[in-house]
């Protein structure tokens, strides 16, 4: 694959990796990094993720027409201002896709809005990410081994569909593809829930008094429980109101789970509590063994 010239809407952990894995693959000429801090670009580009960069407050679009390949890797919530901007300023040629973590909202944003662009537009989720954030969180091998979701649409062009899978192959992913609102229903459980858990404990522990001494005496436990609620506030408070519906039903779930995990050991049932324990042992470390196999990326990326 070659891309002669990629504008990446959004030059954090994710938007960075890519440039980073494509230019280490020798599979892109020019990079146009866009975003909203003047500090963040600058960082990317003394990294040598991006070749220049503007910001939104910029006349960014002049540098759409002649791209060939458009990545947007920004929060959910502001898709809609950067898809009313971009969809005028596209080639007939040119290949959108997305990193968003959340798809119906993105879908029903690029229908609106994107006009009869939308055929070249390929929604995307790499499930791929850590805590941290920023150009200087870019890796060039963030996305080796891991799962890249893509959620065409009826609509899209054979073509720009081959070509965003090749884009995250040659970032070293694996590819896959489900319908925008199985995406959201799975994502739910698997990835925004657990994230919102850790945010929610951390946050129950600080607003104690003595929060202090119960986190000086946290583990390791605590440690891996919680490290992904060091991640961006901003990109959790957007996915989990984009994704409300589907991310109610698993808090929903979860309660319920909660409520008969409190009812056994008020009771004492050692039965039930051996029953839960062991199916969820069995289980995570089924898991585990197959995602070591396979490469994982548990930590959905925004």
């Amino acid at each position: 694959m070659r891309i002669e010239k990629l504008v990446v809407l959004g030059v954090g952990l994710i938007g960075a990796s890519c440039a980073l894995a494509l230019r280490a693959a020798g599979a892109v000429g020019q990079v146009v990094g866009v975003g909203r801090s003047r500090g963040n670009l600058e960082r990317a580009l003394a990294r040598g993720a991006i070749d220049r960069g503007l910001t939104l407050d910029e006349d960014w679009t002049r540098e759409i027409g002649d791209a060939d390949f458009v990545l947007i890797a920004i929060p959910v919530a502001q898709y809609r201002g950067v898809l009313a901007a971009l969809a005028p300023a596209l080639g007939r040629g040119s290949v959108v896709t997305d990193a968003g973590s959340t798809k119906q909202d993105v879908v029903l944003a690029a229908r609106e809005l994107l006009g009869e662009r939308l055929p070249r537009f390929v929604p995307g989720h790499p499930i791929a990410g850590n805590e941290r954030s920023g150009a200087e969180a870019g890796d060039a091998a963030l996305y080796v081994g891991r799962q890249v979701i893509l959620t065409p649409l009826p609509e899209t062009a054979t073509d720009a569909l081959a070509r965003v899978a090749q884009f995250w192959t040659t970032c070293g992913a694996r590819v896959a593809q489900l319908d925008a609102a199985r995406h959201d229903r799975i994502l739910a459980a698997v990835s925004h829930l657990p994230h919102l858990l850790a945010f929610a404990l951390v946050s129950e522990l600080a607003s104690r008094q003595d929060s202090a001494e119960y986190l000086s005496h946290a583990g390791s436990g605590f440690r891996d429980f919680t490290r992904i609620a060091g991640s961006s506030p901003e990109m959790w408070r957007d996915i989990a109101l984009a994704n409300r519906d589907a991310l109610l039903v698993e808090i929903a779930a979860y309660r319920s789970a909660l409520d008969a995990l409190a009812l056994s050991i008020e009771h004492g049932d050692r039965a039930a509590l051996d029953a839960m324990l062991a199916r969820a042992a069995d289980t995570r470390r089924h898991w585990g063994e197959t995602a070591a196999g396979v490469g994982s990326g548990a930590d959905g990326g925004a």
